[in-house]
């Protein structure tokens, strides 16, 4: 039975937006009907469809094609699908938007499938490219992100003198593939005035060269963040063109609703520029960083935005428990098989800053009525997320306030029941199980890395978990991330926890409506459903119906942002990715 806009209307009356929804229901016929191949709603109540009618932005009709047609009228376009499928568009779990920035101007170091590196030379190889593309001379910063040191043939990073003999004019900073820390040479640490009298700060790692204080270029998390916010880059002008230019790497994944996961007020300023200049093909959310909320609420309480303006909102803020555990800074309650990042022994890995401070930040975010997205790895980290909510909450942590466990991926069972409990909505990462499954194994160990980021436990206790990519740590690729959840491969095709796999339409929900409810937008977004923005990519398969093994095959091949087409796959392009 086809849903229509006079039902709708009864909705309005409960709290949906009337006024659009009113506007809608007089306005006829539909400016585009998609037709011609599977539709798949996300929606519980009518699963699937056979078209679907759009007016003003908004899907104004879902239903047999018989009934759906009533609304063409003689300038309706009709989309013939061929046969792919339609499915809501894709909302992001958790990523870096303004990492459009860094992928366009930084050299590439990752190994495959997701970069070209497979030794320190490639490394260094890459480096130079980028040095001789973007014409860097004596003095200027060489960057580069993305390097493994556990996939290359020597399991290490670069060094510091290796470092220093490719590039003797230049500083170079070489961002782990974590995003939590980076290699430096000799005059990057001169830049920063790190040296042998620099003490390593709480939380941090600072790497030393055997039998000395002098460091080795190695910086990890509290001694990174310095870094990172100073990190040198383009101008303004050329910042804010590729951002618009950058943003079809999002648009081509089918994401048509993107996070800025944890946004410096610099980041804003170019954010809302681009906003005000119309430039946004899809929505953005900013997190705010928490070291940054006062400047960019300009003293005020942090608060979310309730509407988007010109396609972007504040939707929280963000802060950070601990590192990551691919780069063996996630904070455990029991220690790494393989040691600390420098060599340290009973390592467990550390909290980005000690409770008290952690119960403070939280109590802020709170006590302005912002949501709170909290970057959370290891165990203990979760705790202590768990601690400053309780403290930060006063007598009551079961108050619904939106928070949202950022990762989440070592979570115990106990914990997930606290998150449930206490209304904490994990968003997983499940992209790890490929792309640093085998590297869990061995720093963790098989049980507790077969429990990484766990979909159906958490969805056994009623938890709606989100996923997300984590852009740029590993690639943009919504398939892959619901091909990861359904399959959990690894590397060397082990599978991570087969009890924690869910089916293809849970891990597409954990990426549409699931994400939409932990933005607060369920109500316009994550399903295609009357009266919500009609945001859809078009895939050249069904994730429900093929082979689950196949999933990772399927590729988006157009993208739909309130009922226009804003991407499309080129004629001719080849049918896989270079990332995978």
């Amino acid at each position: 039975m086809i849903e229509t806009i006079g039902r709708v209307a009864l909705a309005c009356a409960a709290g949906a937006a009337c006024s659009a929804l009113g506007t809608l229901a007089a306005a006829a016929p539909a400016e585009r009907i998609i037709r011609g191949g599977p539709i798949v709603t996300v929606h519980a109540a009518q699963p699937t469809a056979d078209a679907v009618a759009i007016a003003g932005g908004r899907i104004v009709a879902v239903g047999s094609e018989a009934e759906v047609m009533r609304h063409k009228g003689p300038a309706t376009e009709v989309t013939d699908l061929a046969g792919k499928t339609l499915v809501p568009g894709f909302i992001d779990g958790h990523s870096h938007f303004c990492a459009l920035v860094d992928v366009q101007t930084q050299a590439l170091c990752a190994s495959p499938p997701a970069g070209p590196c497979t030794t320190v030379a490639d490394v260094i190889a890459q480096l130079k490219k980028i040095q001789t593309r973007r014409n860097l001379g004596p003095g200027k910063f060489v960057m580069g992100f993305g390097y493994d040191p556990d996939l290359l043939a020597e399991k290490r990073a670069p060094t510091k003198q290796e470092l220093d003999a490719a590039f003797p004019d230049n500083p170079v900073i070489l961002v782990h593939v974590s995003g939590h820390g980076a290699m430096l040479n000799s005059k990057a640490l001169a830049a920063y005035s790190i040296t042998a009298a620099t003490p390593t700060p709480p939380g941090g790692v600072i790497g030393r060269e055997p039998g000395s204080n002098e460091p080795n270029g190695l910086v990890f998390e509290t001694a990174f963040m310095p870094i990172f916010e100073k990190t040198p880059g383009p101008g303004p002008d050329e910042q804010l063109a590729l951002i618009a230019s950058g943003q079809d790497l999002y648009l081509r994944e089918g994401i048509t609703t993107a996070q800025e996961g944890a946004t410096t007020k610099p980041q804003y300023d170019l954010l809302r520029q681009a906003a005000d200049r119309g430039l946004l093909k899809l929505d953005v959310v900013s997190l705010p960083i928490i070291f940054d909320v006062d400047k960019i609420f300009a003293g005020r309480p942090p608060r979310n935005e309730a509407d988007y303006t010109n396609r972007l909102r504040i939707g929280g803020v963000k802060m950070l428990m601990d590192g990551s555990p691919q780069g063996k800074t996630a904070f455990f309650t029991t220690p790494y098989l393989t040691g600390g990042p420098s060599g340290q022994q009973d390592w467990r890995g550390e909290p980005s800053f000690p409770q008290s401070t952690l119960n403070e930040m939280v109590k802020k975010v709170y006590d302005g009525g912002a949501t709170l997205f909290v970057h959370c790895n290891g165990d203990a980290a979760i705790d202590a997320l768990l601690e400053a909510h309780r403290y930060a909450s006063g007598d009551d942590p079961t108050k619904p306030r939106g928070t949202v466990g950022v990762h989440s991926q070592f979570i115990r069972h106990d914990q997930l029941e606290k998150y449930k409990a206490w209304g904490i909505t994990p968003s997983f990462f499940t992209l790890h199980c490929f792309y640093f499954g085998d590297t869990h194994v061995a720093n963790r160990g098989a049980a507790q890395a077969d429990l990484i980021s766990p979909l159906k436990s958490a969805r056994a206790l009623g938890l709606r978990p989100a996923n997300h990519t984590d852009f740029n740590v590993s690639p943009l690729d919504q398939i892959f991330t619901i091909h990861t959840a359904v399959n959990r491969l690894s590397r060397s095709g082990r599978v991570m926890g087969a009890e924690e796999c869910v089916t293809p339409l849970e891990a597409l929900e954990a990426i549409t409506i699931d994400g939409a409810r932990m933005y607060g937008e369920e109500a316009t977004k994550g399903s295609i459903d009357v009266g919500k923005l009609a945001d859809f990519a078009i895939l050249s398969g069904n994730p429900l119906t093929v082979v689950p093994a196949s999933i990772e095959t399927i590729r988006v091949v157009e993208t739909i942002k309130e009922g226009k087409t804003v991407w499309k796959r080129p004629a001719g392009e080849p049918g896989l990715h270079g990332d995978r």
